[in-house]
Order: C-alpha cells, then sequence, then structure tokens
C-alpha cells in the first residue's frame, strides 16, 4: 500500500516508522518550514505530573509514556539510532507544602492506575535539592520516579533514519493535495505528483490550509512557543551531572525545566496565541522564560544561554489532538493538534494513525476524532 505523508515532526516521522514496518510503500513530503514544533519542544515525557489533564486525556496521556517503553525496544530491536529517551523523574515542585501534601495523594493515585509512574513521594526542600542541585532553597517537591525526557530533535532523525532503512523516501517541498474523482490520490510537490492510496496529514500547525483544499475545516492554529537553553558548569570543568537530573513542573505555572547529558538545562515555555507563524525570539518572550525558570531555579543565575528557539505548538480550541481518518475522505487520516503534549502523546498517536492509514481500526478516543468540529460533519 501507497502511504504519503506530509510533515516530518515527531508525528510524520513516527508515522514513517510505523508504516514502513509494516510494509508500507512510505514517502514522506515535507518542507522544512522555520518553527516546527519538534524541532524546539523541550521532551518532557512525565503526564502524571501534570495539574490539568484528567479523564480520557490524562489516560492518553499516560498510554503514551508508556509506550515509550515498547518503542526504545522496538528500535533497538531494529537497529535504529539513539531515541534520546531516558527515565530520570520528575519533580513538582511548590512552597506550599499543604498543597504538595494533596497533590502527593492525587499522584499516588495516578501511579496506583498507571505503574510506569513509579514511585512517588513527599520531599521537603532539601530533599528536592538533591535530585535538582539547581532549585529554589524553599521549594519542597513530590517525585515522581517514572517522568522521561527525550530530545525530540534525536527522535525524529531516528524515526526516519530506521523508515528510510526499511524503504521509505524522504521528498522536500510544499505539498498540495491532488484530487481526482472526489478522492485524495496522493499530493503534488512542485507540480509533479506522488502517487498514494492514502494520505496522513501531520503537517502540525499547518494542516488546517490542506484540510481546507478539501472543503474540510480543522480548526487548528499556532502558539509560539519561546524556549531558552542553557550550559551549567564551568568550561572544563567537572561533569555537574545534569544527565540525571529529573523534569521540574512548578505548581501553578505552564513552564518547565528538564537537562540532557550535555550539562545542558532547558527552560520554558512561552504560550503564546495569536502570533500567526511570526518565528522570533521577543524581549518580552525572552524575559518570560528567564523570570520563570530564575524564580524556581535561581542556580541558573551564572549558567551560559547558549540559544532560544521558537516553535509553534499546534492547538485546537479545545485543547484536544486530532487523530484519525475523515468520513469525507476516509483516504485521509489526520494527526495533529498535540498542543503542549507532542513529545508525550506524539509516537503513541502515530503509531494509532499508521494503523487507520493501512485500513484498520485501532482504538482512538472519539473526543479525539476529526468528526468532533462541526464543520467536519
Amino acid at each position: 500500500m501507497r502511504i504519503v505523508i506530509v510533515g516530518a515532526g515527531i508525528a510524520g516521522a513516527g508515522a514513517a516508522w510505523q508504516l514502513a514496518r509494516r510494509g508500507a510503500d512510505v514517502a514522506v513530503v515535507d518542507a522544512d518550514l522555520a518553527g516546527r514544533a519538534t524541532a524546539a519542544g523541550a521532551g518532557i515525557v512525565s503526564p502524571w505530573n501534570s495539574r490539568t489533564l484528567d479523564g480520557e486525556e490524562l489516560a492518553f496521556h499516560a498510554e503514551g509514556a508508556a509506550y515509550y517503553r515498547t518503542l526504545v525496544e522496538e528500535l533497538a530491536a531494529a537497529g535504529a539510532g539513539e531515541t534520546s529517551f531516558a527515565i530520570v523523574g520528575g519533580l513538582v515542585v511548590s512552597p506550599d507544602e499543604t498543597w504538595l501534601r494533596e497533590f502527593h495523594g492525587r499522584a499516588a493515585e495516578r501511579a496506583r492506575r498507571w505503574p510506569d509512574a513509579g514511585a512517588v513521594t513527599l520531599l521537603d526542600p532539601a530533599g528536592a535539592a538533591e535530585r535538582m542541585p539547581l532549585l529554589a532553597p524553599d521549594l519542597g517537591a513530590v517525585h515522581i520516579a517514572g517522568g522521561g525526557r527525550v530530545d525530540g530533535r534525536r527522535l525524529r532523525e531516528t524515526f526516519l533514519a530506521a523508515a528510510t532503512a526499511r524503504g521509505a523516501r524522504l521528498v522536500d517541498g510544499v505539498a498540495e493535495l491532488e484530487v481526482r474523482s472526489g478522492r485524495v490520490a496522493g499530493v503534488r510537490v512542485a507540480g509533479e505528483v506522488v502517487e498514494a492510496d492514502g494520505v496522513v496529514l501531520a503537517a502540525g500547525a499547518w494542516t488546517a490550509p490542506l484540510a481546507a483544499s478539501l472543503d474540510v475545516s480543522l480548526p487548528v492554529e499556532p502558539q509560539r512557543g519561546q524556549i531558552s537553553h542553557f550550559g551549567v558548569g564551568a568550561p572544563g570543568g567537572d561533569d555537574p551531572g545534569t544527565a540525571s537530573w529529573p523534569v521540574v513542573s512548578p505548581a501553578g505555572s505552564g513552564h518547565y525545566l528538564l537537562a540532557f547529558p550535555d550539562s545542558r538545562v532547558v527552560a520554558g515555555a512561552t504560550r503564546e496565541t495569536g502570533t500567526g507563524f511570526d518565528h522570533r525570539v521577543t524581549a518580552d518572550g525572552q524575559r518570560e522564560v528567564l523570570t520563570e525558570a530564575l524564580a524556581v531555579a535561581p542556580g541558573l543565575a551564572g549558567a551560559t544561554l547558549l540559544e532560544t528557539r521558537v516553535g509553534f505548538r499546534p492547538v485546537t480550541p479545545d485543547g484536544r489532538p486530532v487523530i484519525g481518518a475523515l468520513d469525507a475522505h476516509p483516504e485521509v487520516t489526520v494527526l495533529t493538534g498535540f498542543g503542549a503534549g507532542g513529545l508525550t502523546i506524539g509516537p503513541h498517536a502515530a503509531n494509532l494513525a499508521a494503523a487507520a492509514a493501512l485500513g484498520e481500526r485501532p482504538d482512538i478516543p472519539e473526543l479525539f476524532r476529526p468528526e468532533r468540529f462541526d464543520a467536519c460533519r
């Protein structure tokens, strides 16, 4: 079966790997537009830390986090490259002991339902600082042992390398849907048609115009996120041990911290709606990231500001992803709208979308289906 995937972010690349390993003839078309969310995303994989998710959405995110354990094994068995995924634990921090005790109870209940969350421990400020030494001295924490982190760029590259090793083709350029006799027959790139039996729309914040060409309204909009990377430790000095530092989620804030093995700490991110595709680091955005980061981790004050990345999260009015085939065009599968959760649920959603593209009936929650939007009915 010939499948064309439009978009090579974490979801599109993940779908390419899933389809190629199932034997499909896969082409991935990507325009490499500035602001792809995967290229800027921090990579926290710890949905049990969430203070906002609940119900079926939390369950889906928990499934996404659990799927990483399987995914890493599958890619290793295929001889693919490093995924960068690591279980480092997650800290939800706050100076409010009462709030922390309440959240500890909630997190422990989640861990009983989803064992991949691991042990849940209430920590005093000394215990929190032992795990993350940059923290403010008044912050206690709830530690969730199963929290993980991943480098989205590296995982994307691994997906694409594994897919191409199975015969997938990468096509550079802007895709337009090719419609014949009321059916999508592939995509047109620079005047050439890539024929297909099915198409996966995984173009992130750029998906809506593709759907609109089919007279389908998918209200997916870009939300700008600015995220900063810092180098910690003295140049040429001892390794500060960042590889084992947990991800950090401050209570009452949408910001976060996480660390990677190269003495790098990532802090972010802004959530700016209404900016369109304005791909700039702004003074106000940088101020927000620095203010939030230093309030939680004053130990970052002497760090080197290495870079600030900008990405456009694909967001929907109800904040939920869009996954599944279109009723009006069952040959088209949509895979977008992940918002801030793309690196948590993207690989799992890609697996489901690949199954849908092959004509299977994966268990996709109804609240994520494209048909929930009135204009799609």
